[in-house]
């Protein structure tokens, strides 16, 4: 579909596209334009003016303060997954950015687009809420619990710019984990956590908890928060805790250049908060597979297929992901395969006959 017509505006400074933005009230930012373009395409957003600040300087880069790790608006999430600094300050951002949809979308999609477009089924805004991230606009600062006000709204008066977010390092005793279910590894999550957990002396002193497409905004779960604080922690469950985290990212830092990190498969439930915490606990980062199925998560289902060599009437079903010539019969493989348009199996007939007297009946 075409989108509507609009105007188009590249300004050269970050006061240029306030005062446009200001100016009208339709005006909509361009960034990336991974989660805007396709609303114009589908007619589901109007806008008079787009204002393109993919190239303001102001709003590029990633800083590693003493506390935090700056990331500005418009660094693509595969720049923020490959950070140093990130990786090694808040690897939760990194782990969580490695699974936003494909490498097209990551090399092209912005951390700041994607938080500032608030869409509740996003990966990033949960992440924002677990570790209590701060929105640094042109005018102010937001905390991220109070950033996301409804679907698609975030909290940005008109002529404001998300300049970047100040996301907070995971010190010591921390563990982390990032867990989503999804249909296909490009579409949106249908439901997801973020959790971070801090141990002490055996027992769990602060638990952070980010729900992802579980309402009509980001949210997080401080009733989680308060079911996970004082809790005690197992051997097995503290294991993945040591050394600060930071080995869960390790399957992020590429062997050569060029290659990307593997992102973890789906299998979040409905206990989000408790799975999340005790991955946070346990889990490396990494995805669990086996020879069949090495990159883990949940496998394809499989087709329910009419068996071919049963005889006719068994009513009979096989399964199987695919219909291998070792399991059809010789007539199928020629092309003859049996039709169940009608909603109910049939046997496959037979060869047929190219004489005459065959297709003939025989005489009374």
């Amino acid at each position: 579909m075409i989108p509507a017509q609009f105007d188009y505006l590249r300004p050269g400074s970050l006061q240029e596209a306030s005062e446009a933005l200001a100016s009208d009230e339709e005006a909509k930012v361009l960034a990336g334009g991974q989660s805007l373009l396709p609303l114009l395409r589908l007619r589901l957003a109007y806008p008079s003016l787009l204002v393109d600040v993919s190239r303001l300087e102001e709003l590029t880069g990633i800083l590693d303060e003493r506390d935090h790790v700056f990331i500005g608006a418009m660094a693509t999430h595969d720049e923020v997954l490959r950070s140093p600094a990130v990786i090694a300050g808040c690897p939760l951002v990194a782990l969580a950015a490695a699974t936003v949809a494909d490498p097209a979308v990551r090399h092209r999609g912005t951390f700041g687009g994607s938080l500032a477009h608030a869409d509740p089924a996003g990966d990033l805004p949960a992440v924002a809420l677990a570790l209590e991230c701060v929105m640094v606009t042109s005018t102010r600062q937001i905390p991220a619990a109070d950033f996301f006000l409804d679907y698609l709204e975030p909290a940005l008066e008109p002529g404001e710019i998300l300049v970047g977010v100040k996301v907070p390092k995971l010190g010591p005793g921390w563990g982390f984990h990032y867990e989503k279910f999804h249909r296909t590894a490009q579409a949106w999550a249908i439901v997801g956590v973020a959790a971070a957990v801090r141990r002490a002396n055996g027992s769990i002193q602060e638990a952070r908890i980010g729900l992802t497409n579980m309402g009509p905004h980001s949210r997080a779960r401080p009733r989680g928060r308060e079911r996970a604080a004082g809790r005690r922690a197992g051997r097995g469950r503290t294991a993945g805790v040591r050394g600060g985290g930071r080995g869960h990212l390790a399957h992020l830092r590429p062997a050569r250049p060029g290659r990307l990190p593997k992102a973890p498969g789906p299998g979040a439930d409905s206990q989000g908060g408790e799975r999340g915490c005790g991955q946070a606990l346990t889990s490396r980062g990494r995805p669990s597979g086996d020879a069949h199925n090495p990159r883990g998560g949940q496998r394809r289902p499989q087709a329910r297929v009419w068996d071919h060599r049963q005889a006719e009437g068994a009513d009979q079903w096989r399964c199987g992901s695919s219909t291998s010539s070792r399991s059809l019969s010789r007539s199928s493989r020629r092309g003859r395969r049996c039709s169940t348009s009608s909603g109910w199996p049939r046997a496959c007939r037979g060869p047929r006959s190219t004489s005459s007297k065959a297709r003939s009946s025989p005489a009374g």
